[in-house]
């Protein structure tokens, strides 16, 4: 990937640069479904963890779970989650907004004080196209969308997915690569200068030989 395509991916609509990765351990739950799909949720967040080299835990100190994913049929139905709205701001107002523009999915992130992700917040509301979806993909696509803060247009036109050529639905190598880059030690947990993603970019091409594509069968 070139340094723009990679600066692209993490300045945001507003113009500003902003990249993060979790500065904790990850530890998900998952409400809405049935036990094979919570397997699948958390297969995928094993797989794309393992290739960021960063952690998983059982539970998380301040909340419990820090990576909350919640399926629905109706925006509705989160206003009626107790508690909810002490941890996503405005809840009433967001539900609002996202139920007018017909919007079928949400992420939210909360920071630690040092700007890294702390805890994300995944609203996935089954409307007839994502019905139509494999648990597989959804995970996949969810999970690498919210081991880092990408842009918010960073995957309006291209999704981080893409079908091998034996069927298997897999993470585009180029944003697998970009993610185990972002979590390179000698790399910040948090940056705010474009500068950065010149120095994400270096390593991009040095990745792409080396990691081990991630998938699901479809």
């Amino acid at each position: 990937m070139t340094p723009e395509e990679v600066t692209a991916l993490f300045t945001r609509s507003e113009g500003d640069y902003l990249f993060a990765r979790w500065g904790r351990p990850i530890a998900p739950v998952v409400f809405g479904v049935d036990d094979a799909t919570l397997a699948i949720f958390k297969g995928a967040c094993e797989a794309v963890v393992g290739l960021a080299g960063h952690e998983m835990a059982e539970t998380d100190a301040d909340l419990g779970s820090n990576l909350i994913v919640f399926f629905f049929e109706d925006w509705t139905e989160l206003v009626r989650v107790p508690h909810l709205d002490r941890l996503v701001p405005d809840l009433v107002r967001r539900v609002a907004r996202l139920q007018a523009a017909g919007a079928n999915q949400y992420r939210f992130f909360r920071f630690d004080e040092q700007g890294a992700i702390k805890a994300a917040f995944v609203f996935i509301r089954m409307d007839s196209d994502l019905s139509q979806m494999p648990a597989e993909s959804i995970a996949l696509n969810q999970i690498a969308q919210t081991i880092l803060l990408w842009s918010d247009t960073a995957f309006a036109e291209r999704s981080p997915l893409a079908r091998a050529p034996d069927g298997m639905l897999v993470l585009r190598p180029e944003i697998a690569a970009v993610i185990q880059a972002g979590y390179d030690p000698a790399m910040p947990t948090v940056a705010h200068d474009s500068s950065h993603a010149l120095r994400l970019a270096a390593r991009v091409g040095h990745t792409l030989g080396q990691i081990q594509i991630l998938g699901q069968e479809p």
